[in-house]
């Protein structure tokens, strides 16, 4: 795996199995998963694992060949999204859908600039790497960023929550224009939630403005749904939660419990027109196997209520999180929406960043058998994200282990 492999914790876990919202490791200790998103409808999901090998059993071939399961399953999927997404393409992975979401808005366009975050993630290819971790006024072969919109850590000091909101909108506009001579604006790509950002709160209107802009400019706006999809933030999709309606969608990381699965849907326009131009093919995506893989997901969460139950029990942990932080100021900010919840760790007084902070929470919450990670722009965030199963009993453990740590670190 070599030095620097990319392992959680100062001592990582070394685990063996996993149930529903558990892990267990190989001294047989049992971990509370706040974290893993990709396991939505719980580890070792039994639907999802008797639907895999029951397809193992009888047939798994690629995309040459038509296989109904995957028809099905594909028109089910864009079934759950707005009337203009109509078509998708499967493939194995975010990056893979992202790739192709890009590809497509400039091929249908014509044109080449992508416009992101400052502090977004959506993949590691090359073309998909190029959006990361770019720095405003940083061109990379036709990508350029804007400021992340929030108002926890405006990017400027002194404003009104709608001259914030205009700013950002200026600095959208601007960017925009800068690729009439550099090949044209071919579209924009935003999770949907803003989730490696750190969950921010945009200015109110920011989605819904910032995508009618980049529309009326001739791009088309994508969203990356990826992480904010599958009923992750209380609704089924995370641009509905937003409130902006996306010409492209990828999606990926839970479609498949966990066995790889990704998409990228647009129109059938949209589609075939890439089809027709790229002529795209993936060995292991459209299989049968990954309909069954998806389709119990889906089955899942709809059969079991689940997004409701998200939308339940996470307004409830949001709330007692928010609660304490009156006695806890390193709690700077505590957003987000369904079971996707991010608290900013702070000097207390201000709104630095305390990264070391937050690593500590980290650390100290897996002494106490419970796992969740960091996101952001500085690494300060919390990140609670835990299997869409996760109940109200599940987050009372938490909390009572998070009270404990508050008091220790």
């Amino acid at each position: 795996m070599g030095d620097h492999a990319p392992l959680f914790y100062e001592e990582p876990l070394t685990l063996c199995s996993g149930d529903g919202v558990w892990l267990k490791d190989l001294h047989g200790d049992c971990y509370l998963d706040l974290y893993n998103n990709v396991p939505c409808v719980g580890h070792a999901n039994p639907r999802v694992v008797k639907n895999l090998a029951d397809q193992a059993a009888t047939l798994n071939i690629h995309s040459r060949y038509l296989h109904e399961g995957v028809v099905t399953y594909v028109e089910r999927l864009v079934g759950l999204h707005h009337d203009g997404i109509e078509s998708a393409i499967l493939g194995c992975s975010g990056t893979e859908s992202t790739e192709m979401a890009l590809t497509l808005a400039r091929t249908v366009t014509g044109r080449q600039g992508i416009i992101c975050t400052d502090a977004t993630y959506h993949g590691n290819s090359s073309l998909v790497g190029r959006l990361s971790g770019l720095p405003v006024g940083v061109e990379r072969s036709g990508v350029k960023s804007i400021s992340t919109p929030q108002l926890f850590r405006p990017i400027a000091e002194g404003l009104s929550d709608a001259e914030l909101l205009q700013k950002h909108l200026d600095q959208l506009e601007a960017t925009i224009n800068s690729f009439a001579d550099q090949g044209g604006f071919a579209g924009m790509m935003l999770c949907s939630i803003l989730a490696n950002e750190g969950l921010p709160d945009p200015p109110e209107g920011w989605f819904a403005e910032a995508t009618a802009m980049v529309k009326a400019a001739g791009g088309l706006v994508i969203a990356d749904e990826v992480q904010a999809g599958f009923g992750r933030s209380g609704s089924w999709w995370g641009y509905e939660v937003s409130d902006f309606t996306p010409d492209v969608v990828c999606m990926g990381k839970p479609m498949g419990n966990g066995f790889p699965v990704s998409a990228m849907a647009a129109s059938h326009e949209m589609v075939s027109k890439f089809r027709e131009t790229h002529r795209y093919f993936n060995t292991f995506a459209s299989s049968p196997l990954q309909a069954a893989a998806g389709s119990a997901v889906l089955d899942e969460i709809i059969e079991n209520g689940l997004v409701q139950q998200v939308t339940d029990v996470g307004a409830g942990l949001k709330t007692a999180l928010t609660d304490l932080q009156g006695e806890h100021p390193q709690m700077g900010d505590v957003r987000g929406s369904g079971l996707f919840i991010g608290i900013d760790w702070v000097a207390p007084g201000t709104t630095d960043p305390d990264v070391s902070g937050a690593q500590r929470m980290v650390e100290s919450l897996k002494s106490r058998l419970i796992l969740l990670g960091k996101a952001g722009q500085h690494g300060n965030v919390l990140k609670i994200r835990p299997p869409l199963v996760f109940q109200d009993e599940h987050a009372e453990l938490f909390l009572e282990a998070f009270k404990d740590c508050l008091l220790d670190v």
